[in-house]
């Protein structure tokens, strides 16, 4: 399978050409089996690019009211926002697994700070608290209420002394994570603006009207590759281990019980398709598109060298995170950035036909009404990024 043939179906499978794009917030998520949620906007942003008309009201019911996306801690302890029918697959497997090595460095770590002679036992009291204050299945409360409220949470450890990322931390939202890992609450609505991350903290059986059951954890890994191959395919043994944050045991026993299929990428490198998802999408028309920051196309696979070329050094963070990307014709071709009246403009890093930079302000220009002058500021911005904000004048 080309690279040509690689970006026609990754432009038809996430709903990025306009021809394939999708009818509402739920379709665009599935096309892309999950949204990237560690920061707000992205959400927002990922599916502004995917749905025509959409509006943030769209997504607020999707999330909020119909309930029929879910944020949900999972691969690579990474919050995203999961379509409801893919949550049990998850809590069985990748989220699971999660929660196994976050319990054990919670309890370690409350231990080593001062504030318990046994963190598991501490741990599981805390837990047992929250679920309390929850149970009633209609208690919504942000991180600071509770913490006020349950003895049980209050405390704080010092993280990463004598560096510049660490210093006093509450207690309190890390237990949280670890219960919102093992699927028992979840992050209700957000109080705030949806550009800010303000959840309130819910009982997971409470916000889904039903108890939560996870799969065992082979049928949750095989649903959850099942899926990303029908968004991401073909893709290889090491993309799907980096997505899922999981073993290669676990990606081989997937790809066997799906009964994928292999194929041969350009560079000679072996790849996996659904059985059923073989044949090529056939031209697809040139296209623009501006994403966000950890958008989940440009974070779904981890050799990304067929749609990214040479610019990864100037669109991700040293930590592998991706800030904004310009698209043309399937490929990366730059970044974008909101100058200091909050207008879009499209940073490029390579050349492109007039008919892509045209594209490309359009896109920028329709993104520039629907922020409506709300400015979207990330704490991953990537090198080109800064650059191009330093040439506008942003300040910092």
């Amino acid at each position: 399978m080309t690279d040509d043939e690689r970006r026609r179906r990754l432009a038809v499978r996430q709903a990025l050409a306009p021809a394939a794009r999708a009818a509402d917030p739920v379709a665009a998520t599935r096309a892309l089996t999950v949204l990237h949620a560690t920061e707000a906007p992205t959400v927002y942003l990922s599916l502004w690019a995917r749905v025509p008309g959409l509006t943030t009201g769209d997504v607020d019911r999707a999330l909020y009211d119909e309930r029929s996306l879910v944020k949900q801690l999972a691969m690579r302890r990474t919050l995203f926002v999961f379509p409801r029918d893919l949550l049990p697959a998850a809590w069985g497997s990748a989220s699971a697994r999660v929660a196994v090595a976050h319990a054990a460095r919670l309890a370690k770590d409350v231990e080593q700070g001062g504030l318990t002679d046994d963190g598991g036992t501490w741990l599981d009291r805390a837990r047992a608290a929250v679920l309390g204050a929850l149970a009633d299945g209609e208690t919504q409360l942000s991180a600071r209420a509770l913490r006020d409220l349950l003895p049980a949470l209050q405390g704080s450890l010092q993280m990463a002394p004598g560096k510049s990322y660490g210093g006093l931390i509450p207690v309190a939202p890390r237990v949280l994570v670890q219960l919102g890992v093992e699927g028992l609450v979840v992050r209700g609505r957000n109080d705030g603006h949806w550009r800010t991350a303000r959840p309130l903290w819910t009982s997971m059986e409470g916000w889904l009207g039903e108890e939560p059951h996870p799969e065992p954890p082979r049928e949750g890994y095989a649903e959850l590759v099942r899926r990303w191959l029908t968004s991401f395919g073909p893709g290889t043994r090491d993309d799907l281990r980096w997505w899922l944050g999981s073993t290669l045991g676990a990606v081989d026993q997937a790809l066997a019980d799906v009964e994928a299929v292999r194929v041969t990428l350009e560079d000679g490198t072996a790849a996996w398709l659904p059985a059923d998802d073989l044949d090529d999408p056939g031209e697809v028309p040139a296209w623009a598109a501006l994403l966000p920051v950890l958008d989940p196309t440009v974070m779904g696979w981890k050799g990304r060298d067929f749609f990214l070329g040479p610019h990864a050094p100037a669109l991700f963070d040293s930590n592998g995170n991706a800030g904004t990307t310009a698209w043309w014709d399937g490929r990366v071709v730059g970044c974008w950035v909101q100058d200091p009246d909050g207008v879009v403009v499209v940073e490029l890093l390579e050349d492109v036909p007039e008919e892509g930079r045209a594209a490309l302000d359009r896109e920028a220009a329709r993104l520039t009404d629907w922020l409506d002058g709300h400015r979207v500021s990330t704490v991953y911005p990537s090198s080109a990024m800064k650059i191009a904000r330093v040439r506008l004048g942003v300040p910092r």
